[in-house]
């Protein structure tokens, strides 16, 4: 027996990646389209999301939607906000789309946000179409998708200074410049090199390893990595570096 739905309580998720050749923050997105014979009536890009069913917590549901999209599980997330506008699903094309998917009207979404590595993530595995698309370059969005990006967005750029989530998006050993290009790609700055650096290093939870870059064409980089242990120790609530 299929799980019952709760038909007007759905969860979408933000799924933010981390591209650390492009160094681009990019959010996964599906392709949404429908047509009749000789006409396209939906044709542009959403979140991922679900409706929730009534032996889950929202939780549960956000979990499985991450892993029926990626397949991947453990994964940082964050609920951030509730969103139930009554006019959040009115715009034209969504209601088309409402009618066909027998979608309820006044549908409330609970908003997650999901932070991973992009080559995590194997598209041709995803049978929606789903692409990666740069934070500051997103195509045409469904319903308030865009809305529920920005707001998970910002909510992203303050939790970056005060929680070491970043390290979510990186390898597990990186170098010191890959950490402040992560920085600049998603608080959308230039850092100083020299004083990002220092005040790096000089962190106990990042530690430095006995290797270093292979494969590149320059001089290879020291590697480091980040200590949840030794974090977890010494943390008070206090930001995590300032910038």
């Amino acid at each position: 027996m299929a799980p019952e739905k709760i038909l007007n309580i759905s969860v979408d998720c933000v799924v933010f990646g981390y591209d650390i050749t492009s160094k681009s923050l990019n959010v996964l997105l599906i392709h949404r389209f429908l047509e009749t014979e000789n006409k396209v009536l939906v044709d542009d890009y959403v979140l991922t999301g679900y409706h929730v069913y009534k032996t889950e917590t929202l939780d549960d549901t956000a979990t499985r939607v991450l892993k029926e999209l990626t397949g991947l599980t453990n994964q940082y997330k964050k609920q951030f906000k509730a969103f139930g506008n009554p006019d959040r699903l009115m715009n034209e094309k969504d209601l088309i789309w409402i009618k066909n998917e027998e979608f309820n009207l006044r549908t409330v979404t609970i908003a997650y946000y999901f932070l991973l590595k992009t080559e995590d993530v194997n598209l041709d595995s995803i049978t929606n179409k789903a692409t990666w698309f740069p934070i500051d370059n997103l195509p045409e969005l469904g319903f308030d998708h865009k809305k529920i990006i920005l707001e998970a967005y910002d909510d992203l750029k303050v939790k970056c200074l005060s929680e070491p989530i970043i390290f979510k998006l990186l390898p597990d050993k990186f170098t010191i410049n890959e950490v402040q290009d992560l920085y600049q790609s998603i608080l959308n700055i230039d850092i100083d090199n020299r004083n990002f650096r220092r005040k790096l290093i000089n962190k106990k939870y990042i530690i430095a390893l006995d290797e270093k870059q292979v494969g590149v064409s320059k001089k290879p980089a020291q590697l480091y990595m980040f200590s949840k242990d030794i974090y977890d120790k010494m943390f008070s609530k206090n930001y995590l570096i300032s910038i």
